[in-house]
């Protein structure tokens, strides 16, 4: 458990959140936007708004990647945006967790695990209503599990929804 007067963690997704994909035409008829990349990087790099950054930095919290693309988030990511190297969420081997599986995401465990009771939110593409019961029993802290549309990633609604539970009070717990 971690002292008072720390921010709340925001753990944070790249592919759907940041990177978006799958809208289809009638969704977005004048396709991703791109804002340039490098010959070398990945193609969708250029679909992630270089304004996320600020955005993000503005929010009261401590940004961590939860990713599977690990240390490439900062190399790649956080450059493209202006955010600093980030820590980043070290995922367990699915071979070695032990028990039951619940019909939870891969990366509650973890993201309970790594939070160790401090406040936390999570933006990802991939939260269900378990990922949220589970964390409801098994976190003693306030926690928002956010789930991002990822035909657009994070979007002005989004942030609105983060900067309000963030700036929360420390009794709620949604």
């Amino acid at each position: 458990m971690t002292g008072p007067g720390q921010r709340p963690l925001l753990f944070l997704d790249v592919d759907g959140p940041l990177i978006p994909f799958g809208a289809t035409p009638e969704e977005l008829p004048d396709g991703y936007p791109t804002y340039g990349t490098r010959p070398d990087a990945n193609p969708l790099l250029a679909r992630i708004d270089p304004g996320l950054g600020p955005r993000l930095l503005a929010l009261p919290c401590e940004l961590v990647w939860a990713t599977t693309w690990m240390d490439d988030a900062n190399e790649w990511v956080a450059p493209r945006i202006g955010l600093p190297d980030l820590p980043v969420v070290a995922w367990p081997d699915p071979y070695e967790e032990e028990g039951p599986r619940e019909r939870i995401h891969w990366k509650t465990r973890a993201l309970v695990d790594c939070a160790a009771g401090r406040p936390f939110a999570w933006v990802d593409d991939e939260i269900t209503t378990a990922d949220r019961t589970w964390v409801t029993a098994h976190h003693p802290g306030r926690s928002l599990l956010h789930r991002v549309d990822p035909h657009f990633g994070l979007t002005p609604a989004d942030f609105a929804t983060l900067a309000a539970w963030l700036r929360g009070p420390a009794h709620d717990r949604p």
